[in-house]
């Protein structure tokens, strides 16, 4: 086969291939795009599309696309080592100096990690460790993970019971002892509120919650500083100040899922950072690579560990892949960018700068109710009545057109609902900015004469 073949690519994976959350009877009914490389913030597909990734692949690629470094390190350290595992008392040069790495980056109280693969196992592993943290403290009952409704926390069987996404607790995600509450989402739920005073009311159904359950079955409270795939939802800066006093008051474990919020993101190394957050417990993934090769690290507080340490014997939990030697070679040269460089400063300067640019485009858009962000992070909310802040109907998938009109003008967005979400690259430039805004002013301009036209 020749490797230019995309028809013959496409004949493969239409047989083959059993893609990730996809509707396969519209797969099959359509045409797969093959992507074929990638530099910086641009993508190419088999048909010699150039594509702006403004999503980042799946929020992941924070230095941006072939990295010579990173590619450097990961043959470097393949042909060294290429694999061991870190049970039975091993471990690899790269895990450990990786680990001091990580400690040295980490908010204060946190000086270990654990390694998975995915954001999906840093949950799981999260999730596990509050549970046994529990059971060593003499309190087996504190069992229930409380998380917050459109919140993502992975698409294992835990890690989707955590999250809040209706849909994935209809296809099994709903094991017991999981419990979600209201999220701070100010533009749909605030009202005649202030952004204040929705924020405490959002975090105090936390409390109400607790109130109903008791804390004494409360394990611990998961949540991502911005909830990513659930819309952007940016909470006011009220809100985590009142959770982790809460969380303190009852003796609960705090949670922060950095999964796409660290690393740079949202302006600071981590979104904990940002929102003045103490977790005891904070899962990252994603940019921990740039998506190079896949790792995750969940950082453990010192309280927690050191209660495994002193009390725990052996937890038995781990997987072939923690701390692979290859995934930690990776990503050590992926944070010698994010430092050198100092992406989470550009995060925060480009953010406000693309911000700017789509708030001049699309500010009375008659589709846009609202545009917000925070770093490299940001959404549109694309509404029916921007006056009422009114949703479209879900069957007329307004964000899904848009995303599709988005492709068509050679941008990746992404469509959460009917909000149209960003998170391009931390190296983006100023002239990229530019070429993302009006693309995707370009898709909305598409997305309106659509809408008009079909209602």
């Amino acid at each position: 086969m020749m490797l230019n073949d995309m028809d013959h690519v496409r004949a493969l994976d239409d047989a083959h291939h059993f893609h990730p959350f996809t509707d396969h009877k519209a797969l099959h009914a359509g045409r797969v795009r093959v992507v074929t490389r990638a530099e910086g913030v641009w993508l190419w597909d088999g048909d010699g599309h150039r594509i702006l990734d403004g999503m980042s692949g799946l929020w992941c690629v924070n230095v941006g696309y072939s990295q010579p470094s990173l590619v450097a390190a990961a043959a470097k350290q393949m042909s060294l080592l290429p694999y061991y595992n870190t049970f039975f008392s091993s471990t690899t040069t790269p895990a450990a100096i990786l680990s001091e790495r990580l400690a040295s980056l980490a908010p204060p109280g946190f000086s270990r990690v654990f390694y998975a693969c995915s954001g999906s196992e840093a949950v799981d592993s999260a999730l596990r460790m509050a549970r046994v943290f529990w059971q060593l403290q003499g309190k087996p009952e504190k069992r229930i993970i409380v998380s917050r409704e459109y919140g993502y926390h992975g698409s294992t069987m835990a890690g989707a019971s955590a999250g809040g996404m209706t849909d994935m607790h209809r296809q099994g995600g709903d094991l017991p002892d999981f419990r979600q509450v209201m999220t701070p989402y100010i533009y749909r739920d605030a009202g005649a509120m202030s952004a204040h005073d929705f924020g405490l009311h959002a975090a105090r159904s936390l409390e109400r919650l607790i109130e109903e359950v008791g804390a004494e079955k409360i394990a611990a409270f998961i949540g991502e500083p911005i909830q990513g795939a659930g819309g952007v939802i940016i909470p006011p800066d009220s809100y985590w100040p009142e959770v982790q006093r809460i969380c303190r008051a009852h003796d609960i474990l705090l949670i922060a899922d950095e999964v796409i919020c660290g690393f740079g993101r949202l302006g600071t190394m981590f979104g904990s950072v940002s929102y003045g957050i103490q977790p005891d417990l904070m899962t990252t993934a994603k940019g921990i690579t740039s998506g190079y090769i896949p790792l995750s690290a969940l950082f453990v507080g010192d309280r927690v560990a050191e209660t495994f340490i002193e009390e725990g014997g052996e937890f038995y939990h781990g997987f072939t892949y923690s701390g692979h030697p290859v995934a930690c070679a990776v990503a050590l040269a992926n944070l010698d960018i994010i430092v050198d460089h100092d992406l989470p400063e550009a995060a925060e300067r480009q953010g406000v700068k693309l911000r700017a640019l789509l708030n001049a485009a699309l500010v009375d858009h008659p589709l846009v109710g609202e545009i917000r962000g925070r770093g490299l992070i940001g959404a549109i909310e694309l509404v029916e009545d921007r006056a009422a802040h009114k949703p479209f109907a879900s069957d007329r998938k307004v964000g899904a057109t848009c995303r599709n009109f988005a492709m068509e003008e050679g941008l990746v967005m992404r469509a959460c609902r009917d909000t149209m979400v960003f998170a391009p690259p931390l190296v983006i430039s100023d002239d990229e900015l530019s070429e993302l805004a009006t693309r995707a002013a370009r898709a909305i301009d598409r997305t309106w004469q659509s809408v008009k036209t079909d209602h």
